[in-house]
């Protein structure tokens, strides 16, 4: 259930059974974020109660706080899809205990000290790091998995072509490929092309000074992260047979618009994998994927965090520190 802002006065003095959270009560620009004093969810069947550590922006919830994602209905809604933090009940007999540190994705509400997250929504947080880095993974890093392993299926000697190389998905996506053997482009301004090389992109392409489309030929796969005119464009990019993946609220493509050009068209949503964000635990263990957390905010400053994600200049992740003053006793 989404928090519900009405009668818990913002910044309100803790009470024992409250916590903060971020909701928001109108669509519109970052400021109509607002920390409220909110019950402290009680934990569902099949459920774990988690106190967060830190969570993380992403795209969609910009969208989301715009007002771009009618299917979720009207305000208040809460915040936040990815979530890093420890598990203060858990599920008799169920997968985790009390004191686990867990990450994972719960859609949506995250920007909170405390959520009820269904089981196969967490996963055991990569022991080689942090809240703060492990709340950057979930969203982005599960996106960019399904994307490489599941739909493209990428293998050594492919060429994949990522589009915005250097934001959440695209970074992460970028070493996948790489790990798995592909030559690799990437989109991106000129400034980000010492990061794209040195997570192993072999030819980054500046798209604000030529047209990508005669940079990036003959290629196996193109992840669309931006959509629009990209996803279009993108079809003159791939050989006969390619596959374009469109992750973006955009695509600007159909299956029957690629299909036309003896090409293929895929949505990244849903998977195959089993258990993804294990998947994606032992990459970061064993030293084969890495998030670049470019600024952390405590959660009293996420609508300068939404702002800056607004901007459409982050590199890696922006990611929101719910450690930033002590939470409500559990």
């Amino acid at each position: 259930m989404n928090p519900q802002p009405a009668g818990h006065p913002a910044e309100s003095a803790p009470g024992p059974d409250l916590m903060r959270a971020v909701v928001i009560e109108r669509f519109g620009d970052p400021q109509v974020l607002r920390t409220v004093r909110l019950p402290r969810p009680a934990r569902a069947p099949g459920h774990a109660l988690v106190r967060v550590r830190a969570a993380s922006v992403n795209f969609g919830e910009t969208k989301i706080r715009k007002g771009l994602v009618p299917e979720l209905g009207p305000p208040p809604l809460g915040l936040g899809s990815d979530l890093s933090g420890t598990v203060v009940e858990a599920e008799p007999g169920g997968r985790f205990r009390a004191g686990d540190d867990v990450y994972g994705i719960h859609f949506i509400g995250t920007y909170a000290e405390y959520v009820s997250v269904p089981e196969a929504a967490l996963a055991a947080k990569p022991g080689s790091v942090d809240h703060v880095t492990a709340a950057a993974l979930p969203v982005a890093a599960q996106t960019a998995l399904v994307a490489v392993a599941d739909y493209a299926d990428l293998r050594a000697g492919q060429r994949i072509l990522i589009h915005a190389a250097a934001g959440g998905v695209g970074h992460l996506a970028a070493q996948l490929a790489r790990h798995r053997g592909a030559h690799v482009l990437g989109t991106a301004r000129t400034a980000h092309h010492p990061f794209l090389r040195e997570l192993g992109v072999h030819e980054p392409i500046d798209y604000t000074r030529v047209d990508f489309r005669s940079a990036a030929t003959d290629i196996d796969v193109v992840l669309d992260l931006v959509g629009g005119e990209y996803g279009r464009r993108s079809l003159d990019c791939l050989r006969p047979g390619g596959l374009l993946l469109g992750a973006a609220l955009d695509p600007g493509v159909t299956e029957e618009d690629a299909a036309r050009r003896g090409r293929r068209y895929r949505w990244v949503g849903g998977t195959r994998l089993a258990r993804p964000l294990d998947l994606v635990r032992e990459l970061v263990d064993a030293g084969h994927l890495r998030v670049h957390v470019e600024r952390t905010y405590p959660l009293s400053d996420l609508p300068a965090a939404h702002a800056h994600a607004d901007s459409g200049r982050v590199t890696g992740k922006l990611v929101i520190a719910i450690d930033d003053e002590p939470p409500t006793p559990p």
